[in-house]
């Protein structure tokens, strides 16, 4: 890019890269009307602290401004507060469009996005084996507001590691903990937790290393493959490991009612139950989410962390660690999706049917049902000539399940006849010999996720009622 900038020393004077980026974050990005003047952009942001450098960014060739400047703070702190305060503010009385403030970019990361408010906020820091989170808690809440503590413990024994984490509420007050606590700590600004989970002590001890050698601690980034949100469960990778479970935490800088986390979270099959929590220490919206399956709880964290509700407001997701084996749900997630993928390869062509039947002189296995549903054992179905004494209708979501897997869940409740899909549609019917049985159907398995798939099971309308409706016509 052609540009020209005009230095606070008035010298045409230009910092080298390194000093830009010393200490960390602290240098400001701001987007600001073309007429505005250096000694405006001085006046208003001297008194956040110490400017070493502002840069307006101009034209090569007309030296006009670019409605682009930074500001260079000697503390990252001081940074942090200018970019709370001022975002959104007009500089002049005759200014009628706010400015933009950001942390910008380390001039060596090339990376040319903006650095999110939630990657300001959470440190990284070693502390006494002895500590627990309300020790934690007690340390560092001097320095501000904290949404949560949390100490990363040895798996199997449940030891602390020596290592947590502590999330403030604003950027400047993670920024004040890393400048004034005790050097002992360690402390340091942590990785995003969407590009590293919280296993990352082995970077942690790197950064130790180095500060030791004279240099700026700093965590490392490390590249996703083409399908980022599996890639962080790669067995061979112990930086990417992290614990995954069916729970998940939600955590909003607003706060929301049940019905509103359930909304959000119900947009991904499988949803089990949600409740929200209330947490003394803040105002701020906390829940727990839990799912069927492992498959869609990990759909829901990857899709949902930084999602915006309201508007402007993103609520971070993260996995519970429920003591559950990572392997085992890997194990059950890879069967659900297959599962999904034959019974939506059916439901879009019933010609591959026989690609799922099961049993028969083919010698194959039953179906396996995956469900947390207690389901009664099977029972033998009613000849096909038996009458007809109630009839139920099902509704899938998102897909129907396969012929086979639906006469195994159904068939269990007694006097079953028959199983039909509507083809083309996600709808299906049961005919059953007995009322009693269709009951029970009902009450078992209504509302209920089985294989992924969410049923609605209710009792439809007799054939007579149902040609009665077709022959409307108004």
């Amino acid at each position: 890019m052609d540009e020209a900038g005009s230095s606070a020393s008035g010298g045409g004077f230009r910092p080298g890269v390194d000093s830009l980026d010393e200490p960390p974050n602290s240098r400001i990005f701001l987007v600001i009307s073309k007429y505005t003047p250096e000694s405006v952009l001085r006046e208003r942001f001297s008194p956040f602290g110490e400017i070493q450098d502002i840069w307006v960014v101009r034209d090569k060739h007309t030296k006009e401004s670019k409605g682009i400047a930074f500001v260079k703070f000697a503390r990252s702190s001081q940074a942090c507060r200018a970019m709370e305060e001022m975002h959104g503010q007009c500089l002049g009385p005759n200014d009628i469009k706010p400015i933009k403030v950001f942390i910008a970019q380390s001039r060596s990361s090339g990376s040319h996005r903006d650095v999110e408010d939630e990657e300001l906020t959470r440190i990284f820091v070693m502390i006494p084996k002895s500590y627990t989170e309300e020790d934690l808690r007690d340390k560092f809440k001097v320095y501000g507001d904290i949404e949560y503590c949390s100490i990363i413990k040895n798996k199997v024994t449940g030891e602390s590691k020596g290592l947590g984490y502590v999330r403030y509420l604003k950027p400047s007050q993670a920024a004040q903990a890393i400048e004034n606590c005790d050097r002992s700590f360690r402390a340091i600004l942590a990785e995003p937790k969407n590009k590293a989970s919280e296993s990352s002590e082995q970077d942690y001890y790197s950064n130790m290393r180095q500060e030791a050698l004279g240099h700026e601690p700093r965590v490392n980034m490390f590249p996703f493959e083409q399908q980022p949100e599996f890639s962080s469960f790669d067995k061979n990778d112990n930086r990417g490991q992290e614990a995954i479970s069916k729970r998940l935490s939600v955590v909003s800088r607003v706060p929301f009612t049940e019905e509103q986390l359930f909304s959000i979270f119900d947009i991904v099959p499988g949803l089990e139950y949600c409740e929200v929590q209330r947490d003394p220490y803040s105002n701020y919206g906390h829940g727990v989410v839990q799912y069927f399956n492992v498959a869609s709880a990990i759909y829901a964290k990857y899709k949902l962390h930084g999602f915006q509700y309201p508007p402007g407001n993103r609520i971070g997701v993260s996995f519970i660690d429920d003591g559950s084996n990572a392997t085992d749900l890997l194990r059950k997630m890879a069967t659900q999706m297959v599962a999904a993928q034959l019974a939506s390869m059916v439901w879009n062509n019933p010609s591959q049917q026989q690609f799922l039947q099961f049993g028969g002189s083919s010698g194959s296995q039953l179906p396996q049902i995956q469900t947390d549903v207690i389901l009664p054992s099977c029972k033998k179905k009613a000849p096909p000539e038996t009458p007809v004494k109630e009839r139920l209708f099902i509704v899938f979501n998102p897909h129907p399940l396969p012929l086979d897997v639906l006469e195994d869940i159904f068939c269990r409740f007694g006097n079953l006849i028959e199983v039909y899909l509507v083809s083309g549609k996600n709808v299906g019917y049961v005919k059953y010999a007995d009322r009693i049985s269709a009951n029970d159907a009902i009450a078992t398995l209504h509302g209920k996720i089985l294989n992924g798939v969410r049923l609605k099971v209710m009792l439809a309308d007799s054939p007579r009622e149902e040609s009665n409706k077709r022959q409307r016509t108004y």
